[in-house]
Parts: C-alpha cells; structure tokens; sequence
C-alpha cells in the first residue's frame, strides 16, 4: 500500500492525502483506488513494476471522492480494468463533479490540469461480487449509502485483509461530509463481523488491530448522532450544542480542528431530519 498524508489537499502534497493498495497475484496485479492525482498514480504504478512484470488488470473504487479517483486515468492507459458500485454514476454526471473538478484544476494545479478527466467505471456492480484473479478470491461488498452513496469494500480472504476505503479513517479525525451516519455505523457493525488480520483504510496507517480500528471511527460517528441527536430532538441550537458536547476522546487527533464543527454540523441537520 501506499499512504497519504493526514491532510487537506493541496498542490504542495500533490493530493496524496488517500490510501491506495494493490494485490499481485499469479495473473495480474488488482489495485484498489487510484489515488488523488494523475502523477501519483503513474508512481504507483512504477512501484508495482518494481515488484512484478505482470500487468495491472483491474483497478477496484472503493468510492468516488477527488482524492481516490483522479489517477483513474493513469490505470485506464496501462489497460486496466475499472470497477465500481454503481450509484456513483450519479455523481460523476452531477454538476458537483464538474465543478469540483474546475477547482480542483486551480487549486491543485500542476498535479491537476486540463489533461485530467473523469473516469467511469468499465464494469458497475450493483451488489456483492467475487473476482477470481490468480486463484486469488476479492469479495466486493457494497457498504453504501455510508460515507457516500456508492461505499464499496474489498475482503480478500486468503490474505484475511479489508481494503476499507474510506469507511475506516485512522489516525485522524473521519470526514462525514453529507454522509448517512446511520447505514455507516451499521456497515461497521457488519465489518466487525469479518475475520480480518489486516485492515487497510482510506486514511491513515494499516492496522493490525482491526476492531479496535473499526470501533474507533464506528464510536466516533456514534457520538456525534448521540450528542448533536439529543440537541435536535431538545431544539438546541447548534453552537450550543456543540460548546457543551465531550470531545475529549476524539480532540488529539489530526484534523480535529479542520473537520470536526462540520462533521457535527451536517449531523446535526441530518439527526433533525431524522426526528421528523
């Protein structure tokens, strides 16, 4: 695997702020997610020929965020296969594409260009898949609607390792974003069930400690629904709310500060749609 940076994206770090991993096996090599930049992705993929002659033939997207998917096009070139869940269609023909893309054009440049694209996928899944590669199995589950709409994890069980995407942040505070908190918990909840050794997030270190590293973000996400849950249903407003929250547990971690107000926030707004 390779591991991005705890940070926001930037042209300084290129948008190496994600995870990406790859498997080789006797027939190819299978990558999941391609990195936040074009660039990145052609290191990638000089890494894996450091390793192997063999050819990359499929990359798998665990979900369509800029920072997991703008090397796609990197792979595609190299003659991979690209698979997705199928429910990111809809974002990547939204307007919400394009502009993050427009921005990202600028705000990333050089790493991000007028060269780089959206890349669909060549095969939409639409549920549970197995792909057999090298007599090596990789069980694509659909996890989605969680941290997006279209949240897919890869469970190779030889190796007894989940590529978690961005359902597992470690080491940092999670991105939760317009999320449905709700179905995320739930799909930790069934992850905890896997027999898994290793644990390979979409942000922060591999984890040998699998549960502890699922609990986390699972208790995170947890007590933010309790606590901004309790304010709605009070009528509380927000700042309110969040000045008398306990965000001790979760206060030492990177980007706390960045994203934990609206992490609260949209959950917020989200537990008072609930309560309709």
């Amino acid at each position: 695997m390779v591991q991005g940076s705890s940070a926001l994206g930037s042209s300084a770090n290129r948008n190496f702020i994600s995870n990406a991993a790859f498997v080789v096996t006797q027939d190819g090599v299978v990558v999941i997610d391609a990195l936040g930049s074009p660039p990145l992705a052609e290191e990638l993929l000089a890494q894996i020929r450091r390793i192997t002659p063999l050819p990359v033939r499929h990359v798998i997207v665990t979900h369509y965020h800029a920072d997991h998917i703008y090397g796609l096009q990197a792979f595609k070139a190299a003659g991979a296969t690209v698979i997705a869940h199928r429910a990111a269609g809809t974002y990547l023909n939204s307007e919400t594409a394009a502009q993050r893309l427009k921005a990202s054009r600028e705000d990333l440049f050089p790493w991000i260009d007028e060269n780089t694209r959206l890349v669909p996928a060549d095969r939409w899944v639409d549920g549970p898949v197995t792909l057999t590669l090298g007599g090596t199995e990789f069980r694509l589950q659909p996890v989605g609607p969680s941290h997006t709409p279209e949240d897919m994890v890869v469970y190779v069980p030889q190796l007894r390792t989940l590529f978690a995407g961005d359902l597992v942040f470690r080491g940092r505070v999670p991105y939760v974003g317009q999320a449905d908190s709700g179905h995320w918990v739930a799909a930790l909840d069934t992850l905890l069930s896997y027999e898994i050794d290793l644990v390979v997030p979409g942000h922060g270190p591999a984890s040998t400690s699998a549960r502890a590293d699922l609990e986390m973000t699972r208790d995170y996400l947890v007590h933010l629904r309790r606590t901004m849950g309790e304010a709605a249903r009070n009528m509380e407003p927000f700042e309110e709310a969040y000045a008398n929250a306990d965000w001790s547990r979760f206060d030492k971690l990177p980007l706390f500060r960045a994203a934990n107000r609206i992490n609260a926030y949209n959950t917020y707004l989200q537990m008072e749609h609930e309560a309709r």
